[in-house]
């Protein structure tokens, strides 16, 4: 997932500066007692406009961590959580990782849930050399900085937008067979306009043709003037890749115009509050991008899929729980291979991940921190997310 930065990163590489000279590893060089815990910081949007991904995400860890302090923990330690809210903001984002590194002193950070939060942390992990690893952070700037250069200490267990774009192509394309679509996205979005540009070109590198591509802006509510233009093109398929607050409108809206094309969008859809936005029969002949399946019936997933329904009133866990719970586990894998709870040496073995198998898939790290995994595409019926494909890498 994928938000707008903003110039607070500028400040909060300042601060980060200052942090710098007074943070270091997490256990003593000089042979010092560590601390009986492993601190794990967790900086989540968990209110704000798309809380719906920090609380899932936050559900997820918390799962994965009681499961690792009753088999014994991490290193010897329990694995004590230590979480802020972000409030869906760039700023509160910068302001949590300070909060965490300076003053709780955490062994490594979980967060964000967007990109442009997760960026907005970047700088203060790097110069306090303390892990942050972001659940849902798609955008590739993530990891690597606009000067090319690989955020050493950041990571990720998501998929990165532009392979989300290429999969929607080629499953409207290849599974759909479709011949000429629309796109309709958020101008205002990093997130969106990624998406949208990698779709485009590979769409249209399998021979498909763009017919209309129309904007919009995040918070808008009243989409209809821009379908009807969009419906004049008579497009076979429409890509939308945006978050849950809008999208559910402009299906409900689409629908009550006589749009009856299939529509797609990404990981930005996954939420229970699309389905009350849009309504389930607008929902049909939708499909999304996504990170996994609760009905795959994966030996591993369906394991952690019994444990979220018993702790949540036999709710299935969406895409955002499972990321939470296995990026706990890709941390703790990590640590396990280190031997340590030293931020720099956990560092080294989370570049060296290779073939980790986790819920949402097996999982290399290749040389720009980005994970190569498999994805899922599923397809809304009556409501409810029905596993359709997937695709590897």
């Amino acid at each position: 997932m994928k938000k707008k930065f903003s110039k607070v990163v500028m400040a909060s590489a300042l601060v980060a500066g200052i942090l710098a000279g007074c943070s270091g590893p997490k256990e003593s060089a000089s042979g010092g007692a560590p601390s009986d815990s492993f601190k794990l910081g967790v900086n989540l949007e968990l209110s704000g406009n798309v809380a719906s991904y920090g609380e899932s995400m936050a559900s997820g860890v918390e799962i994965a961590v009681n499961e690792i302090n009753k088999a014994g923990g991490v290193e010897g330690k329990k694995i004590e959580i230590i979480k802020v809210d972000n409030k869906s903001e760039t700023a509160e984002a910068a302001n949590g990782i300070i909060k965490l590194t300076s003053q709780d002193k955490v062994n490594a950070v979980i967060g964000a849930a967007t990109s442009g939060n997760t960026v907005a942390q970047a700088q203060v992990a790097n110069d306090t050399k303390t892990v942050l690893i972001a659940p849902g952070g798609t955008s590739p700037s993530v990891t690597v900085d606009d000067k090319g250069k690989v955020r050493p200490f950041v990571f990720r267990t998501s998929f990165i937008d532009p392979f989300q774009g290429t999969v929607a192509a080629n499953f409207a394309a290849n599974n759909l067979k479709i011949k000429d679509a629309a796109i309709f996205a958020d101008s205002s979005s990093d997130y969106a306009k990624g998406l949208s540009k990698a779709f485009e070109e590979t769409f249209k590198a399998s021979g498909g043709k763009v017919v209309a591509k129309e904007a919009y802006v995040a918070k808008d509510t009243d989409f209809r003037a821009t379908l009807t233009r969009i419906k004049a093109k008579n497009p076979s398929f429409i890509f939308i890749p945006g978050y849950y607050e809008e999208v559910g409108l402009i299906v409900k809206q689409a629908r009550e115009l006589g749009i009856t094309a299939p529509l797609m969008g990404a990981d930005g859809w996954d939420s229970p509050k699309l389905v009350e936005l849009a309504g389930p029969d607008a929902l049909n002949n939708t499909f999304l991008i996504n990170h996994y399946s609760s009905e795959d019936p994966d030996e591993k997933v369906q394991k952690f899929v019994t444990a979220f329904k018993d702790k949540n009133n036999g709710e299935a866990p969406n895409a955002f729980n499972a990321l939470g719970y296995d990026t706990v586990y890709f941390l703790a894998d990590a640590i396990k291979r280190a031997g340590s709870s030293d931020s720099s040496k956990i560092q080294e073995a989370l570049a060296k991940t290779k073939d980790l198998s986790l819920v949402t898939g097996v999982l290399s790290i290749d040389k720009n921190h980005h994970p190569i995994k498999t994805a899922t595409v599923l397809e809304y019926k009556d409501g409810k997310q029905v596993f359709n494909t997937k695709v590897n890498p």
